[in-house]
């Protein structure tokens, strides 16, 4: 249309100047983008034009009138958008409409102009006066469109070697000084749209050929986060190795002895390399694993290259890197892991010179993989407990890199590893098995102090974990890791000291586990090799000096100064333990005098500490901080007196007991008045506590300190509170305030430890007047509960320094703390008082309790809780909806910490045991309805979130079942047997990350003390928790206990009923599913509780045991059924007749499940001996089993015959065979075994009769001699490809304080032969070869030729598919194809696929639409782009038809008519347009009478019709054969004329 119009516009108006001046605009303006395209247009016509008769523009003014567009309009415009440009559409849209006016322009100058213009552009890449590297993005996509445009005209100056030469070193130039991933795609981008004047033969042979930098841009490309980034720099790579393999010379590009690229046409190896490269490279590119694993050998042949047969390596590390880079960037985190256990399995890395080369990649992007947590899922085959795959890999990796790596590297790369790792936050999994990696490596001396700062920065960064077992591991094998690494002479004594103090003693470094001797075993083995600092020679002389200069604190200036740094008393406190258990270990030690020596300035200073008014309070708060951490770090108790350190520290302490508690007491009575005095107070109690402890053995001492120390506190805090608040209150007063409920808060949990007793401690009834006061006895409030503080007005004045104080800055946690502290008090006192024990001061205590869960913040409610749980007994018969309200209130808290798991926990337990008294578990419905109704909902609550957070029912059935153990209170299992159920079928399926986690934490549990995280961290949250406590609790039961023999008997009703409408339900089964884990966990129960069961029941519960094995079950399930009738069969064999009923059921309705019954009858020989009449009952079995053997099922037949032959036997054995009755029969048992036997020839049959007879159920399984809980819950399991997690391993019950070993059913298994098989070696389901294979052999190559590899440019960059069609090399035919009657997108997009692949010249639709439609472009796959398409309506095919006869072509239509050739004789024209028919209706009557030709398919069915697109294909083909077969003998025959 456009054509038409600038046509009818020049011959209308021969006045051209004023068309161009009326198009053209002024160089300062900026013009429309439609005047532009206007502009383009008309000089376009002008051009086509010229040559005809009608048309005769001036040559020179035409040419003069483009000059000046192109030097008046394109270049002011180009500078504009060089300088303003953007990433906005319309500064998009003005460079691709000026890119085509240039284009319109250049090709009618002469070359002068076009040198001219092509100077003009150049200076935007490359200018000798402006700085290197001034390159943008914004600006290189002008001028590289620009370039585009003057390089696709073909001038002669565009095509100049040197030039090309010059833009591709600036692009260089460019990526080198700013290589970041926008530079790279833009360079990639410019090069890639200038191949084919850049990248030709002479560029690679020039001398110099192409720089390294260029190389590395193309790496850089490959690893980029950008698809079509890494499609261009591909591409570039293709077309260099294509270049060089048709110009067959060899070269290479090198620098400084670094080749990144070679070449030689001698050697076939260089053509294998690459087409394997470009293979792997392509291949990534893929979403799928399975088709991206088998190339991941391809790596491997690469690596083969490398080293030749001379032994020189062809490859540069860098090319390997760029393929690991790529599968690390991959979205697929399966094919993540594969190529991170490629690498780590890399045996080139043996090799100094890769792994120098791969060092940084190790350090930098394979670290960072690593963070992903997914990547140590346990492989297929490990078991629960052992180390995952890729955490092995990882330590014989590390391992093996740091050997291979030079001496004079180690030691940097290792800092730049641990500084690494402590750059980023890591989850608790990556850095556990990174730091058990490092603690694998040998010992070298490769840390200094700056190593030992890296590790204490990870230890300090990374160590942010909920999961405080992983947490501690990871301490434990980092600690190990610096032992064995540690360069002891670059190191001194205070570093590592230092760096000791950052591992937590209740996580990791704790006196008494293994890793604490290893330290002080490593210390004491190392004492004089460590860096000498100040003339230190030993470790006693160097924690004597550093105790001195503890203690060095300059004159008290007689204000209150805030309480010193705990660090460093935590750093001296481990110091002087590790030096005690050094000397100890001395063959000449002496314990006693050193630490007499060493602690003398402590024992000095606390002996003056209540006297002494010199002594500056720092220098006291010092010595009781020291004090503290010595008692926490080696906590005295009990046993102590084997322990000959902490003997002495108690005798010490008993020195200077008296002036320490007279200094404590003091402080804490009205001597603490500051803001920054509660830190304080918080020490000086925990002081006091621990001294309290220390002195329980010592009766003279610890009655003072109750009678004495106690009864002062008691009384001088009391009066603290009693006093009346002031309506200004000051500082003073409320910290006073805090400190004195602090000090009760200490006196009432050492009552509650039994540290001290309630009765000597005369004072103590005065503090529950205080709380329980009759005078402030009201209808609305009782006591003093949730007192908060007013907040002092001088707190917000306090700017100064010496005021300040972070209590001020968070006075709402200081009043949290005050009433929590209150709770405290109130907790402890709810047990003894006599008070708290009156309903109106219970109801409103109780009240008061359920307002704190709302004031206090979550973390500080277990004060609360324990309250409450003392309270809600005694309140419950009185007030049943207010306990009820409680409960629910409190269960709604805990609830809501469900994602804190630091307060989840303890609050979670302390719920548990307030909800679940044992007095509120003894209400029945009938007593208090709301609270029983609210429990169960709770239990129901707990049972379902159990199902998302690991852990969560242990807390309430581990509480249950230790309760339910008391005679007295066993009644309350009747009310809450759901709890029970539940419990004995629980084990949720997690998500992988869950289940990851879970696996982690066996694998370090599996470690046992060699690991000290495992003694410090012990925190069972085992999912198996649940039922082996159940279990465990079911196995103290005494069957002959009428109560115990109910509750069994309830409970195996309910797990049959639970069981049936599993199988009743529609929900699908499959294995491992939840459904087939409850099944199994059913029966397991079921099994285990069989011998408690008394006969009359068991035959009640009979006609559900055989019902169960008619229903469809997964096959662990079938195989307990068929125990667990056997048992019972042998139990009370005159069951036996019921189970020869089973047979007579209709088939239809049992189909297979049959097979269970004559699984039974397998072990026919375990039932027999107790039988009455065995004869009968062999002739019975004998009969039903021949009557299986003719089933028509093929599984029936084979359980039939096995049953058969081993019953037969049995037969045999008791010499039946010439009784009557059985003789008859022997023939035709002979002759079905000897059938069976002769299977051998019938392929999978025999396969199946011999693992049938190998199969552990029918083999080394005994029915009784196997009956264990080890069999039943761990070797059934392992042996029925069910999941491991539902295994439990014998030891969990071990640890069970409530399991009772039972002779009925024993813990193991006396016999070893089920426990001798291995899991997976009998599971009756077939493996397919093909995955037995870890790799494809082969692998099928496409590789793209770089001809075709045309990449996705820019929109101004892209060209039309006749283009690209002759870019290619693609010659097309003359071949028409018209589908403007086919209007479903899915035969169009396959159709337009089938035309570009045969080469049709164009396809004919009736919309051009078609081609944005998804499911077209499903099918099309992209042709659409190299295959010019024409649009023409139906109503315009008319039309359309008659103009391309007049073309000369011939029209044939696909339709069957009277007068319709076969497809098989006519031969086509080469010029045919093929006319294609609508899919229902065909090609219409008014069309069918311009068809030169109808040409049918000929067909051999039925069904007389084919879809239009298959129709196409084939007739497209056919025309492609007969011209293909047409050309190649033209070609033969010019061949021939011009041989000689």
């Amino acid at each position: 249309m456009s054509s038409f119009l600038i046509e009818t516009l020049l011959l209308s108006c021969p006045d051209h100047e004023s068309v161009f001046k009326a198009l053209s605009w002024e160089s300062e303006s900026w013009p429309q983008t439609g005047r532009v395209e206007a502009l383009t247009a008309f000089i376009e016509g002008l051009q086509s034009l010229s040559g005809s008769s009608h048309v005769k523009p001036t040559h020179h003014s035409f040419a003069v009138n483009v000059e000046r567009i192109i030097w008046s309009q394109c270049v002011p415009l180009l500078s504009k958008l060089s300088s303003e440009v953007g990433e906005d559409v319309q500064s998009k849209g003005s460079v691709t409409v000026v890119c085509k006016l240039l284009k319109a322009c250049v090709p009618l100058c002469d070359a002068a102009s076009t040198a001219k213009v092509t100077e003009y552009v150049l200076p935007f890449l490359s200018d000798e006066d402006v700085t290197p590297g001034r390159l943008s993005v914004e600006v290189s996509k002008v001028a590289v469109r620009v370039l585009c445009t003057l390089l696709h005209c073909g001038s002669g100056v565009c095509t100049d070697d040197k030039m090309h030469k010059l833009i591709l070193d600036d692009l260089c130039l460019w990526h080198r000084n700013e290589p970041t991933l926008a530079v790279t795609a833009r360079a990639v981008m410019c090069l890639a749209a200038l191949s084919d004047h850049m990248l030709t033969p002479n560029t690679l042979t020039s001398d110099p050929p192409l720089p390294i930098q260029f190389w590395k841009m193309i790496q850089d490309g490959l690893m980029h986060k950008d698809s079509l980034a890494r499609k261009r720099a591909l591409y570039l790579l293709k077309r260099c190795v294509a270049l060089s393999q048709d110009r067959s010379f060899g070269f290479q590009s090198a620098k400084e002895g670094e080749a990144l690229f070679m070449w030689d046409c001698k050697n076939k190896v260089w053509k294998e390399f690459w087409e394997d490269y470009v293979l792997v490279m392509e291949t990534l590119e893929e979403n799928q694993i399975h088709i991206i694993c088998p190339v991941l050998n391809r790596i491997d042949t690469l690596i083969q290259i490398v080293n030749n047969s001379e032994g020189s390596g062809v490859l540069h590390p860098s090319w390997l890197l760029c393929v690991y880079q790529r599968i690390f960037h991959s979205e697929n985190k399966a094919l993540m892991k594969e190529g991170v256990c490629h690498l780590l399995q890399l045996q080139v890395l043996q090799e100094p010179k890769f792994t120098v080369a791969f060092s940084q990649f190790i350090i930098g992007p394979f670290l960072d993989v690593l963070s992903e947590t997914s990547l140590f899922q346990r492989a297929a085959g490990q078991n629960v407990g052992e180390c995952p795959e890729l955490g092995s890999k990882l330590k014989v990796f590390m391992a093996n890199f740091f050997t291979n790596l030079p001496p004079e590297q180690k030691a940097s790369q290792l800092l730049k590893l641990i500084q690494h790792l402590s750059s980023k936050q890591w989850c608790s999994v990556p850095v556990l098995f990174i730091s058990l990696a490092l603690s694998s490596l040998s010992q070298s001396p490769l840390l200094d102090v700056n190593g030992l700062v890296a590790l204490r920065e990870v230890l300090r960064s990374t160590m942010i974990t909920h999961q405080v077992l992983l947490r501690g591991a990871a301490q434990c094998f980092l600690l190990n890791s610096a032992l064995c690494l540690t360069d002891v002479s670059a190191v001194s004594l205070d570093d590592m000291f230092g760096f000791l103090m950052y591992f937590r003693s209740d996580e990791s470094l704790c006196r008494g586990t293994k890793l604490w001797q290893q330290v002080f075993i490593w210390l004491m083995k190392n004492e004089h090799n460590f860096k000498k600092d100040e003339g230190n020679q030993s470790i006693k002389l160097y924690v004597q000096n550093e105790i001195y200069n503890y203690f060095k604190v300059p004159a008290s200036t007689g204000q209150r100064e805030r309480l010193p740094d705990v660090s460093e008393a935590v750093k001296l406190a481990r110091a002087i333990l590790l030096c005690a258990d050094i000397e100890m270990c001395q063959p000449s030690g002496d314990v006693n005098s050193t630490l007499e020596s060493l602690l003398s300035p402590l024992w000095d200073t606390l002996s003056r500490i209540s006297t002494s008014i010199y002594l500056p309070l720092r220098k006291s708060d010092k010595s009781l901080q020291l004090l503290l951490q010595l008692l926490l770090q080696g906590p005295i108790t009990q046993d102590t007196n084997e322990d000959n350190v902490l003997v002495v520290l108690k005798n010490n302490i008993f020195s200077i007991l008296d002036p320490t508690l007279e200094f404590i007491v003091r402080q804490l009575c009205g001597q603490l008045q500051e803001l920054f005095d509660i830190e304080r107070a918080d020490m000086y109690t925990s002081v006091l506590k621990q001294l309290v402890v220390v002195c329980r053995s010592v009766p003279q001492h610890h009655s003072k300190i109750q009678q004495t120390y106690f009864t002062k506190l008691i009384s001088f805090n009391l009066k603290v509170l009693t006093e009346p608040n002031q309506q200004k209150p000051s500082v003073s007063a409320q910290v006073s305030r805090v400190v004195a409920m602090a000090s009760l808060v200490l006196i009432c949990s050492l009552v509650e430890q039994n540290v001290i007793d309630i009765q000597s401690v005369s004072d103590l009834n005065k503090l529950n007047e205080y709380f329980y006061d009759p005078i402030l006895l009201s209808p609305s409030s009782v006591g003093r509960f949730n007192e908060t503080l007013m907040k002092p007005a001088a707190l917000d004045s306090l700017n100064g320094a010496k005021g300040y104080s972070p209590m001020r800055q968070d006075w709402g946690r200081v009043v949290a703390h005050y009433v929590r502290d209150q709770w405290v008090c109130l907790s402890i006192l709810s047990k003894t008082s006599e008070n708290s024990r009156s309903t109106e001061i219970l109801r409103s205590s109780v009240s008061s309790a359920i307002e704190g869960l709302s004031l206090l913040p979550n973390n500080l409610v277990l004060p609360i809780f324990a309250f409450l749980e003392t309270a809600l007994p005694q309140l419950v018969q009185d007030e049943e909806s207010l306990c009820a309200d409680a409960v629910t209130v409190s269960w709604d808290l805990v609830q809501g910490l469900s994602s804190n798991p630091l307060d989840f926990w303890p609050s979670l337990k302390a719920f548990v045991s307030m909800a679940f008294h044992c007095k509120l578990l003894m209400l029945t419905e009938a007593q208090a309805e709301i609270l029983s109704t609210t429990m169960k909902r709770i239990a129901a609550d707990l049972m379902e979130l159990s199902q998302s957070k690991s852990g969560v029912f242990g807390p309430l059935i581990q509480h249950c079942c230790q309760l339910w153990l008391d005679d007295s209170i066993f009644s309350s299992v009747f009310y809450h047997i759901g709890i029970l159920i539940e419990a004995c079928v629980h084990g949720p399926v997690f998500r992988r990350d869950q289940r990851l986690i879970q696996d982690v934490q066996s694998y370090v549990e599996q470690l046992g003390e060699e690991c000290a995280a495992n003694v410090l961290c012990g925190d069972n949250r085992d999912d198996q928790m649940p039922r082996t406590c159940a279990l465990s609790f079911l196995s103290r039961l005494d069957p002959l206990n009428p109560q115990h023999q109910q509750l069994i008997q309830c409970l195996v009703k309910d797990l049959l009923k639970k069981d049936n409408s599993i199988s009743s339900s529609k929900v699908r089964y499959y294995n491992n599913s939840m459904q087939h884990r409850v099944k199994n966990r059913i029966w397991q129960t079921l099994l285990v509780l069989l011998p408690k069961l008394s006969k009359d029941f068991v035959s009640s519960m009979l006609s559900s045991v055989y019902q169960a094995g008619f229903c469809s079950n997964q096959a662990s399930v079938k195989y307990l059924i068929e125990w667990l009738m056997i048992l019972i069969l042998v139990q009370q064999p005159d069951h036996i007749n019921s189970f020869w009923e089973c047979f007579n059921v209709d088939h239809e309705k049992t189909k297979v499940s049959i097979c269970t019954f004559l699984s039974v009858l397998v072990h026919f020989n375990v039932i027999l001996p107790n039988m009455r009449d065995q004869g009968a009952q062999l002739r019975t079995a004998l009969n039903i089993i021949l009557q299986c053997c003719f089933n028509h099922n093929f599984s029936v037949r084979l359980y039939a015959l096995l049953a058969l032959k081993r019953v037969w036997s049995l037969a045999e054995e008791k010499s039946l065979n010439e009784e009557e009755g059985v003789h008859p029969l022997s023939s035709v048992i002979t002759a079905c075994l000897d059938q069976a036997e002769a299977m051998q020839s019938t392929g999978n049959a025999n396969k199946n009769w011999i693992k049938i007879q190998e199969h552990f159920f029918f083999g080394a399984f005994h029915p009784l001699r196997d009956y264990s809980l080890e069999t039943i819950l761990y070797t059934f399991p392992s042996l029925s490809d069910v999941a491991d997690d539902e295994w439990i391993p014998p030891w969990k019950f071990e640890k069970m304080p409530c399991f009772s070993h039972c002779q009925t059913c024993p813990l193991m298994n006396p016999a070893s032969d089920l426990r001798e098989l291995h899991h997976g070696d009998w599971i009756q389901q077939d493996k397919s070869e093909q995955d037995k294979e870890e790799r494809w052999a082969e692998v099928q190559k496409k590789i793209t030729p770089w001809k075709l590899d045309i990449q996705e440019q820019d929109p101004e960059l892209q060209i039309i598919p006749q283009q690209r069609a002759a870019r290619r090399g693609k010659t097309n035919g003359a071949l028409i194809v018209v589908a403007s009657l086919i209007d479903k997108p899915t035969n169009l997009g396959g159709l337009c696929r089938t035309c570009e692949i045969f080469g049709a010249s164009a396809l004919v639709l009736d919309t051009l639409r078609h081609v944005d439609d998804k499911q077209f472009q499903s099918l099309s796959v992209t042709s659409e782009k190299w295959l010019p398409l024409l649009e023409v309506k139906p109503v315009e095919l008319t039309e359309f038809l008659q103009l391309k006869k007049s073309e000369g072509y011939c029209i044939v239509g696909v339709e069957q008519t009277a007068n319709s050739h076969s497809l098989e004789s006519y031969t086509f024209p080469e010029k045919t347009l093929l006319l294609l028919g609508n899919e229902r209706e065909g090609i219409p009557a008014n069309l069918l009478q311009m068809l030169d030709v109808c040409v049918e398919i000929p067909q051999q069915g039925v069904i007389r019709s084919l879809n239009v697109h298959v129709s196409a294909a084939l007739l497209i083909w056919e025309y492609t054969r007969q011209h293909l077969i047409l050309r190649a003998g033209e070609t033969s025959s010019k061949e021939k004329c011009h041989q000689p």
